[in-house]
């Protein structure tokens, strides 16, 4: 059995989504892992990970409203605003959302539907540097 290990950075440049799917790919080619699972964990409260439509952007934009409209910035009923106005929004948005996906490989590739991709979604409105780790095992 292989088991490989990287971490990706992800300087994102505000809120948004960054999609992961071709940086985790090479890394799975190169593992020479051909049957497995790749787990992919956000190490942040305010960033989280999502498997959604890669086609279409307007897909992701939906989700974005969506997000907002559950967790808007500056809500008053917020206690932590220690970094802004989005600070405590965007742990919100990360705990309704993800930090890990668990994604089947076969072939050597991620088993993604056609128009899936993966995606660090960025929820605060300032840029960040992010870290994902990328864990694949398998033969």
């Amino acid at each position: 059995m292989l088991q490989r290990q990287t971490t990706l950075a992800i300087a994102t440049t505000g809120r948004g989504f960054h999609e992961l799917t071709r940086e985790l790919a090479a890394f799975i080619a190169a593992s020479g892992v051909h049957t497995g699972l790749c787990v992919v964990f956000c190490k942040h409260t305010s960033a989280s990970l999502l498997i959604t439509e890669n086609a279409d952007p307007s897909a992701r934009a939906d989700v974005l409203r969506r997000l907002e409209r559950l967790a808007p910035d500056g809500d008053p009923a917020n206690e932590h605003d220690d970094e802004g106005a989005d600070d405590s929004s965007a742990h919100q948005k990360s705990a309704i959302t993800r930090t890990s996906e668990t994604i089947p490989i076969a072939d050597g590739r991620l088993a993604l539907g056609t128009w899936q991709g993966v995606f660090l979604v960025e929820h605060r409105l300032r840029p960040h540097a992010r870290r994902v780790v990328v864990h694949v095992v398998g033969e």
